[in-house]
Order: C-alpha cells, then structure tokens, then sequence
C-alpha cells in the first residue's frame, strides 16, 4: 500500500511526519511519488486560526484526490479542539499528539472494519519523551531532529501548551544515538528542535548546552543549527558555553513577539526589551557575524498606536536578518481571546504591511553585509539551470553558477553581491 504524507507546520511537525512514514515503511507500506495514495497521512497544525483553515482545506483536497483513501488527521489541531476534530468527516482517523504509536494499529483497524476511529488521549502532566527516531530525511540536505516537547509557559495569545502537553526532553544516549545514523546516512547538517527548545532538559537535570555538546561530538556532523529559542533563558554563561562549540551555527532565531514592554506583559511573555537587546548584543559579541532572526506578532489585543510604533523602532534597532510577521489570531481556551480592545482585520492588515516593510529593510542590511566574506555554503538545490542554492553557518541564502551538481557538499564561497532575496557568490578552489 502507498502512503503519501502531508505535513503542515512547524520543524518539530517536519521531524514527526518523517517518524511515522518510517514507521509505516518499516511495516511494509511504500511511499507515494505523486500518484494516487492509499493513505494519507496529515499533520496538523492549530498555532493560529489561519492553520486550521490550512486543515480543513488539506482534508476536502486530499479526500476529493484520494477518494478511496484511508485519510489520517494527526497532530496539534485534534489534540487542542477534540470536538472541532471530529467533525472533519473527511478523515477516517483522528490520532492528537499524545498517541502516536497507535497510527499503524488503528490504519489496520479501519482497513479490517472500516469503522471511523477517534483516538485522541490527552496529555497527563507526567507525560515521558514519546520514542520516537529517525534513519533519514527524505529529500532535504539537513536533518531536523526533535530534542524537546511541550511547553510550561502560557502565554496568553497561545494554545500550543494544551496542544503539546508540559516539556519533557530526549535523554542524551538516544539523541546521539539518532545523530550518529544520520551522520552515516551522509547528512551533514543537523538542526535541533523543540515546541520550548530554552526548556531541554530541565526535567531531566540537563541544559540545552549539554544537547548541543552531544550533537556536536557526533562524527560525520559537520554543522549543528539550533530552532527557535525563548530568548530568557540565553545569559550569559549560556551562550559563552555555546560559543565554545565550533560545529554550531551562528544563527539564533529569538523569539521576540512585540518590542514594546507593556505588549510584553499582557502576552505573559517572560523577558523585556532591554533583556532582548542585551541577549542580542551578548551573541553578536561571541557569535562574530551572527545572524538573529525572529518572529513579530502585530495587531495583538489592546496594542495601541504608540504600542505598535515602539515594536517597529525595536525591530529596526536590533537589525534582525529575517523576520516572520503575523497578525495576532484569537484562539479559544487562551487568556487573550476574551481580553478587551480587540484590533480590526483592517488594522491588523496595516500593521503586518508597515512591519513587513521596516524588516525587509533590515534584511537586505545584513545580506549586504555577507558581502566580501568568504563562507562555507551547504548546497541544497539547482535553482536554476547551472545555479545552485545553498546557505552560509549563518543561514545566508547565497547562488553561485556552476556545471557541475553542487547538491549536498559544504563548499568555501565568496560573496560578491547582494539583493533582497539573499547573496550571490563565486566558488573558491576546494581540496
């Protein structure tokens, strides 16, 4: 039988959706190259209104190609709305988060009785680390590896915690374990993730230093990369003990939000901007030519014009290399759904343009700055006839031309120009 998996979301939704592909290719099922599935297998995301429309789109276009298709529904969306879940009549079986060792189970249930299957367990607070690895990473030049799950923190616009459970970490044996086949499959490039990747270890009585420390005494990883961060948890020991490992990859995506203080506080976020700004200019200083990217949430519930104006001055001071821009999105069960002062779609629109603008300003900045550097490039595709893409250790998308295939080598290149979607290059003579 043919599975063909379709992955919306996160990094930790990539790795996951590669988990249970695995485990269903292991049972004997084989992946399917474009035609007709027999199954069909969708991770959900629910981080924002926009990502459940995402789902029931996914659904109504994978049922009305695969008519006959078992179709799965697993992931964030039925595991924070159950009840929203189960009405998705498009999918046979419903799995949330919590349960997914039972995905091949239940498919072989369904193929028996073809009797609809929900099967959502919720979280317990004394949840372990769901086992889970993987041998490969199918079609991409970097593995993403998922070290941590779950998140402690509550802020007020977001569900992710009744979505994910409360952290719990992957002990260190397995994760090196799991680096050390993907080093032998010829991957060179890891990216480590988590739902609060700042959180790794905490229940285990480890840091997230010691995961980096691992990833990166794993022969054959030549670069380690690190996902989104919560920005408190970086003093600055922490990150003078990161900049002691070379293999590591000086691009921090800091989860920033807002750059104004009293938008800070009603998200429940857990730092300011004055500890933002000292977070940054402590990487910049151990991290020479570090990249600092983010997410910026506008339009949040209450922020008023002055609130909205103080998160754009911080967001051109800091000079971040990429930003992700969104619109604050309701969602129920959070403390800002019913706060008051809630922002029109119109204002919201405004907001997301103007802050779109000054960050894409800030973007061309820094790829401009690349130029005249020589770095070493992971190649990952021919983007062009004899053009190939690849990034810098600081996530610099750059081209260079070239008649021979680049996919997958690390190769020094010099920088020579830059423009708004990333630099140009020149390859230099490599052994």
């Amino acid at each position: 039988m043919k599975v063909h998996v379709i992955t919306l979301g996160c990094k930790v939704n990539q790795y996951e959706s590669q988990a249970m592909l695995q485990q269903l290719l292991h049972a004997g099922f084989s992946p399917s190259m474009g035609e007709s599935a027999d199954v069909v297998l969708i991770n959900s995301c629910t981080v924002t209104a926009t990502s459940d429309h995402k789902v029931r789109q996914t659904l109504h276009r994978a049922r009305r190609k695969n008519p006959d298709a078992v179709i799965v529904l697993t992931g964030c969306m039925p595991q924070a709305f159950p009840e929203e879940a189960e009405a998705l009549t498009d999918a046979d079986i419903i799995l949330g988060n919590s349960n997914r060792s039972a995905l091949l189970p239940d498919i072989l249930t369904y193929l028996s009785t073809h009797q609809r299957i929900i099967d959502i367990v919720p979280h317990e607070r004394k949840d372990s680390f769901e086992p889970m690895q993987i041998e490969d990473f199918q079609e991409r030049t970097r593995a993403f590896i998922k070290i941590q799950d779950g998140c402690n923190r509550f802020c007020s616009y977001c569900i992710i915690p009744y979505a994910r459970g409360r952290v719990r970490s992957k002990p260190l044996e397995d994760l090196e374990q799991e680096l050390t086949l993907l080093g032998e499959k010829g991957f060179r490039e890891v990216v480590l993730t988590g739902i609060n990747l700042s959180a790794y270890g905490q229940e285990l009585g480890l840091h997230l230093c010691d995961a980096v420390e691992a990833a990166c005494r794993v022969p054959g990883i030549q670069r380690v990369r690190l996902g989104s961060l919560e920005p408190e948890q970086l003093s600055l020991p922490v990150i003078q003990r990161l900049a002691a490992q070379k293999k590591l990859c000086p691009q921090f995506h800091l989860s920033l939000q807002s750059g104004c203080d009293a938008t800070l506080r009603r998200m429940n976020r857990h730092y300011n901007t004055e500890e933002y700004r000292e977070i940054v200019q402590n990487l910049r200083l151990a991290f020479p030519n570090a990249a600092i990217t983010t997410d910026l949430m506008v339009g949040f519930a209450g922020e008023t014009e002055q609130e909205f104006a103080e998160s754009l001055a911080f967001a051109e001071e800091i000079g971040f290399a990429k930003v992700h821009v969104f619109a604050y999105s309701r969602r129920p069960g959070t403390v800002a759904y019913s706060a008051p002062n809630q922002l029109t779609k119109e204002t919201k629109e405004c907001r997301s343009k103007a802050m779109i603008g000054t960050t894409l300003h800030t973007m061309l900045n820094f790829f401009q700055k690349q130029v005249g550097q020589t770095a070493c490039v992971l190649f990952e595709r021919e983007c062009a006839p004899g053009i190939y893409e690849g990034y810098t250790e600081n996530y610099t998308p750059v081209t260079v031309p070239s008649t021979e295939s680049l996919h997958g080598q690390i190769l020094p290149v010099h920088i020579v120009s830059a423009g708004p979607n990333g630099c140009a290059g020149e390859l230099l003579a490599h052994s």
